[in-house]
């Protein structure tokens, strides 16, 4: 059978597939080039992407042999999953194995935030000595706020309990007795009570029709003066000009985003021109670790389907 990969892959998960005996076709800028996209699905039995590739309606009309596609990764706005579905060709993810990694850079935006380090290392190199600028603060006994309480957000509160935090989560599709809340410790709350009440708000929410600017004017106005936005979810769920203009006049102290609404943004981007804006290239799931358990997943989930096994990462 012939897989098609169109985007950077691990080379743990390139073996696995290579090993299996199928024909593959890796060139991971094929997803930049529309035609020659086209021209390689037409004949291939399964299709691996990343974000970057659009399936959307055109492409999945010519994938008249595709019987499954693998997402390396969670999110699923670059794949048109219903049409996908309506076509019976398989959608898989890699389920929860970059999550470790994705709570670990939120723990990590906090700590930027509260304990500058770098900051006051590269002032200390240019002739400063500033403690009372440097000193910081502590997280424990902050509180954290989660907007979506999937894995990540359950293994987020995990590790900002370990550090004393207090963790409040909104998520409609729980309820107190649900893992997340009854395990972890995550006391479930309103989304009004979550902007209002928390330290640091983090975002781990899908883009959907009714998640899509869902952090708007009215929801940062809500936000503690002191308080931080850290976003690496998609970056459509945050209205960035209303962001641009809070930050601007300090009405929350800063935001950490790992995704833009458009990536790479332009040059002329507002968020670029802010210091109380810290922007990272869509790398909180992206460590070689989750990298490796990703690539490794989708090969040997995306072999299974070839099979005529049913995944359990499907998710059409």
């Amino acid at each position: 059978m012939k897989i098609v990969i169109a985007e950077h892959i691990a080379d743990s998960g390139l073996e696995m597939l290579q090993s299996s005996g199928n024909e593959l076709v890796y060139d991971p800028g094929l997803w930049a080039d529309r035609g020659r996209l086209e021209d390689a699905v037409i004949t291939a039995d399964a299709l691996i992407v990343r974000n970057q590739t659009r399936v959307d309606v055109p492409l999945l009309a010519k994938m008249v042999k595709t019987v499954a596609i693998g997402r390396l990764g969670v999110g699923l706005d670059n794949i048109d999953v219903h049409e996908a579905k309506r076509r019976n060709i398989a959608v898989i993810s890699a389920k929860n194995a970059n999550a470790s990694s994705v709570a670990e850079y939120v723990i990590a935006a906090i700590f930027t935030f509260t304990r500058p380090l770098l900051v006051a290392s590269e002032d200390v190199k240019a002739g400063g000595w500033d403690r009372k600028r440097f000193g910081g603060h502590e997280i424990a006994g902050k509180t954290l706020g989660l907007i979506g309480i999937g894995e990540i957000g359950h293994r987020t509160a995990v590790r900002a309990k370990a550090l004393g935090m207090k963790v409040i989560g909104s998520d409609p599709r729980l309820s107190g007795y649900d893992f997340a809340a009854a395990e972890s410790g995550i006391r479930l709350a309103s989304m009004e009570e979550v902007l209002q009440s928390s330290d640091c708000v983090s975002l781990h929410i899908p883009l959907l029709p009714d998640t899509k600017g869902l952090i708007n004017k009215a929801a940062i106005e809500q936000m503690q003066p002191h308080a931080y936005l850290i976003n690496t979810s998609r970056g459509g769920v945050v209205d960035e000009q209303a962001l641009y203009e809070a930050l601007l006049h300090r009405r929350i102290a800063g935001a950490m985003l790992d995704v833009l609404s458009v990536e790479p943004p332009p040059p002329d981007h507002p968020l670029l021109s802010l210091d109380s804006c810290v922007i990272t290239p869509h790398v909180a799931g992206l460590t070689e670790e989750a990298n490796h358990r990703t690539s490794e997943l989708i090969a040997a989930e995306l072999l299974k389907e070839l099979k005529g096994i049913r995944s359990l990462c499907r998710v059409v």
